[in-house]
């Protein structure tokens, strides 16, 4: 199995807090933005996550009191002005692997975010678990605001799922700013924290995710992004055989032995 503690990426920040994996983009003086290589890299980190036994949990962190600026006009979009409809779409469905891979790692992601969290920072935001945020957070799906459509990166997909269909498109319509009360109100962000406790806040959760069943974690994770594709039916078999394959692993039982012992279950992820 992958072993990511030693793990050193040339284009974000990498470093683990025991089991949880924290993660910052790079470039604090323009607010993180994404970069060509930056995407790349990211989704191959994802991809590699999900044979990783020493990772529990995952922290997408703020840098400099902002989480991400979406892709650099001058890196990105500016190149992309210039690409053909095949380097176009190569780099399309780059960012979608991105996504993709957020989803498939069997991982809890925790976002943590703070003041700027637009473009494509909003749908990195978008593909995690759970999200907090501080009072001073703007996430803004602003795609159409560079004149291109809302549906990007599974944005149409994903966020009515979160949010709801008429206020997931109302962000992907006008591009505006979803303030952090309304991101809280509207089942965006699960809690709000001061800048100087959001931090915490998040390992705090990540940790506790970590020590829980991590196989179990992952069938959660793999259901809740399935399901929306099944029927009723469909969805109350697949989670009628996945519950059945926890039931068969070992901390099932250790979880069974320690309520018996009137102790607190220690789960090990197998």
């Amino acid at each position: 199995m992958t072993e990511m503690a030693n793990l050193k990426p040339a284009h974000f920040s990498w470093h683990m807090e025991g089991p949880v994996a924290v993660i910052r983009l790079n470039g604090a003086e323009r607010k993180n933005p994404l970069t060509f290589e930056s995407y790349a890299e990211l989704r191959d980190t994802f991809r590699a996550l999900t044979y990783a036994d020493d990772v529990g949990a995952v922290v997408f962190a703020p840098n400099g009191g902002n989480f991400c600026s979406g892709g650099d006009v001058h890196d990105i979009i500016g190149p992309l002005v210039a690409r053909d409809m095949k380097g176009l779409i190569e780099f399309t469905r780059m960012t979608g692997d991105l996504v993709k891979a957020m989803l498939n790692c069997g991982k809890p992601i925790i976002a943590a975010v703070d003041g700027v969290c637009v473009g494509a920072g909003a749908i990195i935001a978008m593909a995690t678990d759970l999200r907090l945020a501080t009072p001073d957070a703007k996430t803004a799906f602003l795609f159409t605001r560079v004149g291109l459509a809302g549906c990007d990166m599974g944005a149409c997909a994903i966020l009515p799922r979160i949010i709801g269909q008429g206020r997931a498109a109302e962000l992907l319509y006008l591009g505006r700013s979803m303030s952090a009360e309304e991101g809280l109100s509207w089942g965006f962000f699960n809690a709000l924290h001061a800048a100087d406790a959001l931090e915490a806040a998040a390992l705090s959760l990540a940790e506790r995710l970590a020590a829980g069943p991590r196989f179990a974690h992952a069938m959660t994770k793999t259901q809740l992004n399935h399901e929306w594709n099944m029927s009723p039916e469909q969805a109350i078999e697949a989670e009628a055989q996945a519950q059945a394959i926890c039931m068969a692993t070992k901390d099932f039982e250790r979880a069974y032995r320690a309520f018996v012992a009137k102790e607190k279950p220690v789960f090990e992820g197998n």
